[in-house]
């Protein structure tokens, strides 16, 4: 049997994440390197792939790094693995909001991991000079066309056979946030706070008190960033308020400019007014944002790669880590009668969301509280927004037993399910 990891042929593994592979779609800025680090791992690993027998992978040695379960034939893969590191380190700073560069740098690491190569020992060596490396040479006329490279899903799709992962957030009502990680909160969060704050995207939400002296807040405007992409799309921003939810991004275009990729990036809406939809297929990336009971709502599902690509500095987003324990309503604060009673509340509710999910106790706090019917409304689309996003659906429905799960050690996570205290309030 082959190692694992291995293909059955005997050819090095591809990254888990992305792909080094991008490679092939010119996805790199004009000073950032990446491409010149993949094809240089591509060539240093040619002499492990597939036109030899199992002995031949097994020839190249117990080089350092190389662990028990990698065997003799993980010794050339782990000087190229530490070669490609060392590459992607060199150009990190030209390379900052390179889709390819981050899939490249989680990717290094998850196959290190996989076949316990150690980070110190010998590098393997520079290739040879000549003839162009795989990849970096011109686009040929023949053969299949080259891979759209602002198409997200399918360079994935094409490269592991299999559709990319993706995550889901939501913020809604007084304001509830579901994060990526299906930790449920009720915030007061008065101001503005990141919802989104990595290398491609930025999300801002601005909220207020629903009725003077309240605690509980409702979001009022949203600001949105798609940063500026290589060849696939210039900077937009989209601005949404309470009453102006705009079909255009605020330099009135509808897509992402006159680059190549500029229709990889737009904006739909099927009720002007109260709905819209921006699709970023460069980043794997839906949004809606919806107006409902004179607050707005914001979903998302977005490729994991995207979500993750961030910073120490960049930690503060509401969509990652939730809503800090500062910002969380007390169980006094959400025990706040309004002008509407519990059961009646309860009723209303009902009628829209019949499983008692985090969605009902939402619905319920925010009819309480606001003694507006309408909102009802919110929580009825956020379940919608979520039955159509999440990957997972059997994560649909949040309940206040669920703990919430962990999706990466590598962020920030709150671990105290907000749900629990609010459905405790309202009983």
């Amino acid at each position: 049997m082959g190692n694992p990891g291995w293909s059955p042929h005997g050819s090095p593994p591809t990254l888990s994440t992305l792909t080094l592979l991008l490679l092939l779609c010119g996805h790199a800025h004009s000073q950032c390197k990446i491409l010149r680090c993949n094809a240089e791992y591509v060539s240093s690993t040619l002499s492990l792939r597939g036109g030899g027998s199992p002995g031949a992978l097994r020839g190249g040695g117990a080089g350092a790094g190389a662990g028990s379960r990698g065997g003799a034939g993980s010794g050339g893969l782990c000087r190229a693995l530490r070669s490609y590191a060392l590459c992607t380190r060199r150009t990190a700073r030209t390379c900052r909001g390179d889709l390819a560069f981050h899939s490249a740098v989680h990717g290094i690491e998850d196959l290190m991991i996989q076949h316990n190569c150690s980070r110190q020992g010998p590098t393997a060596p520079p290739p040879p000079r000549g003839p162009a490396l795989p990849g970096s040479g011109p686009v040929r006329s023949s053969g299949p066309p080259a891979p759209d490279p602002c198409d997200y899903e399918g360079q994935f799709s094409r490269l592991h056979g299999r559709p990319p992962g993706f995550l889901h957030c939501a913020s809604f009502g007084d304001p509830h946030v579901r994060s990526f990680h299906h930790h449920f909160h009720t915030c007061r969060v008065q101001g503005a706070w990141p919802l989104l704050d990595n290398d491609f995207l930025f999300v801002q939400a601005t909220s207020s008190p629903v009725a003077s002296g309240a605690n509980a807040t409702a979001t009022r405007k949203l600001t949105i960033i798609f940063k500026n992409m290589q060849e696939c799309i210039d900077q937009k921003v989209y601005q949404a308020e309470v009453d102006n939810l705009p079909a255009a991004f605020e330099d009135g275009s509808i897509n992402g400019g006159d680059r190549p990729g500029g229709s990889s990036l737009s904006i739909q809406t099927a009720n002007p007014g109260n709905h819209v939809e921006i699709r970023a297929a460069y980043i794997g990336t839906t949004i809606i944002i919806r107006q409902t009971a004179g607050q707005l709502s914001f979903s998302i599902k977005v490729a994991e790669d995207v979500a993750r690509a961030f910073s120490a500095e960049q930690d503060l987003q509401l969509c990652v880590g939730g809503c800090p324990p500062s910002q969380r309503l007390s169980r006094s604060e959400r025990s706040r009668r309004g002008a509407i009673t519990i059961d009646s509340a309860k009723q209303l509710c009902k009628e829209g969301l019949p499983v008692e999910d985090a969605y009902f106790h939402s619905c319920v706090f925010d009819v309480l509280i606001s003694g507006d019917p309408n909102f009802t409304v919110a929580a009825q689309a956020a379940l919608e927004d979520a039955r159509a996003f999440l990957p997972d659906l059997e994560k649909l429905h949040l309940f206040p037993s669920d703990a919430g799960v962990t999706l990466s050690s590598g962020t920030l996570l709150t671990p105290l399910s907000g749900l629990l205290l609010l459905w405790l309030c309202i009983q």
